[in-house]
């Protein structure tokens, strides 16, 4: 391993836990069920008691064969759509997927042509959304995808090429879940095109086991002493996260109409914001690692990503909940994999006060995670 990707305190670390790893576990243990032996401090935590922290994970091996084909190989741990975690901004990784793949059968659009919310002045281009979405997350860029396409559409798609979930509402704004939508207005040479509508209202997912959570919750200020009912918010299981991020990569290995119909400018457009890192479309570094974003392997570091690594993938944290969903390929060493995952980490059970544990328990858990499983990957 280069200095480049980890530090020689961490290399040496890498491979003490690489020997302990192979000579304590067994041939039939799988390579998540491996971690539980990790003497890694972040992995001690969640592992003497997982169901606490409602942990469920997806990896997936890739290997070549002669003619460069991909092999998968999939390991999980808990993995259940029907028990119910949020999804935070996650969700927006199917909103760009599928923002792309209209604009793939528009003449007209295209991911730089601007536009406008109705009664907003400042205009925006699709382009420069899935760059703030991918870079830093941002809530606004997705709500105004959301405003265009409306949940309807969106689910629709999803629907129809077999992923199971649900978009419900807006991120981190009033009345989010709304019917109506605000009209978003792209200009073009000749005329305006304006897209407005109203979406049929949501359902509710209380049938889903730990739709409600915790003991009590924040509300205005105050404290409610029941727990929070998420069955009318955003709904994504790990298992849609892990195939989104399976038929973006590997559409080969599924059938045309379970996959995203991508123009292939759309399709590197959408790989090249995947992969990114704030600091390359201006951020202040210091403020904004390159593991703000990608909790896997790097997370609880500040080093710098090399090029040679690439990580596409989406987070997700809110209301104690972290999860990610990544393709993780090392070009220096042809090592892939995909890796999904998911931990809540809300100590008190109290919702929507911003007492998490992300720093201490959640991001320390995934990066150590991420760095096990290339560990895997390279011991093979």
């Amino acid at each position: 391993m280069s200095e480049s990707f980890v530090s020689l305190k961490m290399r040496y670390l890498f491979v003490v836990l690489l020997i302990f790893v192979t000579a304590c576990s067994g041939p039939d243990l799988n390579p998540i069920e491996k971690t539980t032996l990790s003497a890694h401090p972040a992995m001690l935590q969640v592992w003497h008691d997982p169901n606490a922290y409602e942990v469920q994970i997806l990896f997936t091996e890739i290997e070549r064969d002669s003619v460069g084909k991909a092999i998968f190989t999939d390991h999980s741990f808990a993995v259940n759509d029907s028990v119910y975690f949020y999804p935070a901004s996650t969700v927006k990784l199917p909103a760009a997927i599928l923002a792309l793949e209209s604009l793939s059968q528009q003449e007209a659009l295209t991911p730089t042509t601007p536009y406008k919310i109705a009664g907003d002045s400042i205009a925006h281009t699709l382009a420069s959304d899935i760059a703030e979405i991918f870079a830093v997350s941002d809530n606004e860029a997705y709500n105004r995808i959301y405003e265009w396409l409306g949940r309807d559409y969106m689910n629709k798609q999803l629907r129809s090429k077999g992923i199971k979930g649900r978009l419900a509402h807006r991120l981190s704004t009033e009345n989010s879940a709304r019917s109506k939508r605000d009209s978003v207005i792209f200009t073009l040479e000749q005329r305006d095109t304006i897209f407005t509508g109203t979406d049929t209202p949501i359902s509710s997912l209380s049938a889903l086991k730990n739709s409600k959570k915790g003991k009590a919750y924040m509300r205005d200020g105050s404290r409610v002493a029941t727990p929070m009912d998420f069955s009318e918010k955003n709904y994504l299981p790990l298992k849609s996260l892990h195939d989104l991020t399976k038929r973006l990569f590997f559409p080969e290995a599924f059938k045309a109409e379970e996959c995203f119909q991508l123009s292939k400018a759309n399709k590197k457009l959408l790989f090249e914001n995947m992969k990114t890192v704030p600091r390359k479309l201006g951020y202040e570094e210091a403020s904004y690692p390159d593991g703000y974003g990608k909790f896997f392997i790097y997370g609880d570091t500040e080093e710098r990503i090399p090029e040679t690594m690439h990580i596409y993938n989406k987070v997700g944290y809110a209301y104690g909940t972290l999860t990610e969903t990544a393709y993780v390929h090392d070009t220096e060493r042809n090592i892939e994999f995909i890796l999904s995952a998911t931990i809540l980490v809300n100590k008190n059970q109290i919702f929507n006060d911003d007492i998490y544990e992300f720093d201490t328990v959640g991001i320390p858990f995934l990066a150590q995670l991420g760095r096990e499983m290339y560990l895997h990957m390279l011991q093979k």
